[in-house]
């Protein structure tokens, strides 16, 4: 096992159903095989539903409910996409307020897919380079951001360091991307 994010902990926030499996277990997988210790954060404890598409996949336990910890608990986050789960989240007062502080703190943010809709909700992507799935393009431009088409976009033009992808066919960047940024911010604390 890798060891570039050994010492981190890093949070993975989404609903209770909705996420998108994959892009849950792969930056998962990437970040255990550097080292680093992922927990599941939802709005609640308990389970989240896991989805493929629009079917049902796995469920996972959650190590804490927003309400049990801070942004202060961790050293980077990441954002999975899926249309249900970011929409739910965006509608969050605290989901959106845990995701702000990330970028108020200048610790590392990777999101995937629909979940810019919780970036756009938090107001941090205004002057920001970023991706995202397609029909998010004109609301990442209206909310200030600058859209490209790329299988990932590292921006460091703001309080931190945001790594973003497009859909699950770019999760082999997104999961290097992440890592690698994510090890650059440990190093520095």
């Amino acid at each position: 096992m890798a060891s570039e994010l050994q010492g981190l902990t890093v949070a993975f926030l989404v609903a209770p159903e909705g996420v998108e499996q994959v892009e849950l277990t792969e930056p998962w997988t990437a970040v255990e095989r550097a080292g680093g210790t992922p927990k599941l954060i939802s709005t609640k404890a308990g389970e989240v539903q896991g989805f493929d598409h629009f079917d049902r996949a796995d469920t996972f336990h959650v190590n804490a409910g927003i309400d049990a910890v801070g942004s202060g608990d961790f050293d980077a986050l990441v954002l999975p996409g899926g249309v249900g789960n970011p929409d739910f989240l965006r509608t969050q007062p605290k989901a959106v307020e845990f995701i702000r502080r990330f970028f108020e703190e200048g610790k590392p943010v990777a999101a995937i897919c629909h979940a810019m809709w919780t970036l756009i909700e938090a107001d941090v992507v205004r002057g920001r380079q970023l991706t995202s799935w397609p029909s998010l393009r004109t609301d990442l431009e209206n909310a200030g951001a600058t859209w490209l088409d790329e299988a990932v976009v590292v921006c460091t033009a703001g309080t931190n360091t945001l790594v973003t992808s497009r859909k699950p066919e770019d999760l082999p960047a997104f999961d290097k991307a992440l890592v690698a940024e994510f090890a650059v911010a440990g190093k520095r604390r």
